[in-house]
């Protein structure tokens, strides 16, 4: 037996990718913008009275869902065709936004009206099926999906507290007071193992950090000036807070929970956003106009997006379809997959012409490596 590589080479009519969807509420407008060049390749018009502000992709690539604060509205973008395909009308002010793991769900925060929206996206028209209560005058803010998606976590500005849904009963199960002094907390990550959550509180410059097996704090870690948004690395060892105040993004240890370094030059940060593969980190700067690019491997400035006074930030990995053609009597076998990124989601036989459809992620270097997808075996003459 002998063994060659496939053939590898996208349908013309694929665009598999990495991408960044950067709302800009002053254009109306979602931008499209290629992470490999950091270049704008599509501007989504989200409608004249949209003012999108948060945005979340679903982890199959093909959606992404974004708060439209002026209309009220949750906009649902198709990433085939970078068109906004369905809205949902729902109660009060929209604010912050996320997506379940399996893409079955969103789930949206209203400030004014003190609740949380549960979506269904997997009806014909996606509508609203439950709606969750915070409690009066907690003006609900950031929230986060745990990785199981059996718990969401939300920010409560107003009450200073982290309220706990339940996913499967959308109940408040319970709700963590942040500490003394805590009055204005912001924006919460979850870490890639569930095991604690990371909250932002702007007025005492801390971070406090959750055990999500007790929901009790478990320590705050002082940060500098204004933290906002927060992200966590891939393999859950670092935690990134945008300092907004300082111009900075503080980099946490999740071990030891101490600041270990910050990066200097990040105009206004506010929303952080973490790569797949956890090599790039990306900062919404509404006040800086764009998005800075951090390699997290040096904590150093490595670009720049171009978008008009941008909100809020999704990446999401377009999926795209690979055909692999072997010679005649032979067999698609191996795989080969690196641990850069998701493995395709199947791989079938086609009928004729020996060749075989890769279904995956994408094929950018954001997400997955082809090192390689398959290895075609040849039978021995």
């Amino acid at each position: 037996m002998t063994a060659a590589a496939c053939v590898l080479a996208p349908p013309a009519a694929a665009a598999p990718g990495t991408f960044a969807y950067v709302a800009s509420p002053s254009d109306h407008a979602v931008s499209v913008v290629d992470t490999g060049t950091n270049s704008v390749v599509a501007t989504i018009p989200t409608g004249a009275q949209g003012a999108p502000i948060q945005v979340a992709a679903s982890g199959d690539g093909r959606r992404v869902y974004v708060t439209e604060r002026d209309s009220g509205e949750l906009s649902v973008i198709d990433t085939g065709t970078n068109t906004v395909v369905d809205t949902v009308a729902l109660a009060g002010t929209p604010e912050s936004v996320a997506v379940s793991p399996d893409g079955r769900r969103a789930y949206v925060t209203a400030e004014n009206a003190d609740q949380m929206s549960v979506i269904d996206t997997t009806l014909p028209v996606a509508s609203v099926v439950a709606t969750v209560s915070t409690g009066a005058d907690s003006i609900p803010n950031g929230l986060a999906v745990s990785p199981d998606g059996k718990r969401v976590y939300v920010v409560e500005r107003g009450s200073g507290e982290l309220s706990v849904v339940d996913a499967a009963t959308n109940t408040v199960v319970t709700s963590v007071n942040l500490g003394p002094g805590v009055t204005e907390p912001r924006r919460v990550a979850v870490s890639p193992s569930g095991a604690r959550v990371y909250v932002t509180e702007i007025r005492t410059n801390e971070v406090s950090v959750i055990d999500a097996a007790t929901n009790t704090v478990t320590t705050t870690i002082p940060v500098g000036d204004g933290p906002n948004g927060v992200a966590v690395s891939p393999d859950g060892k670092r935690v990134y807070v945008a300092e907004r105040n300082a111009f900075r993004i503080a980099v946490i240890d999740a071990a030891t929970n101490t600041v270990v370094a910050t990066i200097p030059g990040v105009v206004d940060p506010t929303e952080l956003v973490m790569s797949p593969t956890g090599l790039r980190l990306y900062a919404v700067r509404p006040n800086g106009g764009g998005v800075t690019v951090i390699d997290t491997a040096t904590n150093t400035i490595s670009g720049d997006m171009p978008v008009n006074v941008p909100t809020g930030m999704a990446l999401s990995s377009v999926p795209g379809a690979t055909t692999a053609t072997c010679p005649t009597g032979s067999a698609l076998t191996g795989g080969g997959f690196t641990t850069t990124g998701p493995a395709p989601e199947y791989v079938s036989s086609r009928p004729a012409g020996n060749g075989w459809q890769v279904e995956g992620q994408n094929t950018s270097a954001e997400s997955i490596s082809l090192t390689p997808y398959a290895v075609c075996t040849a039978p021995a003459p």
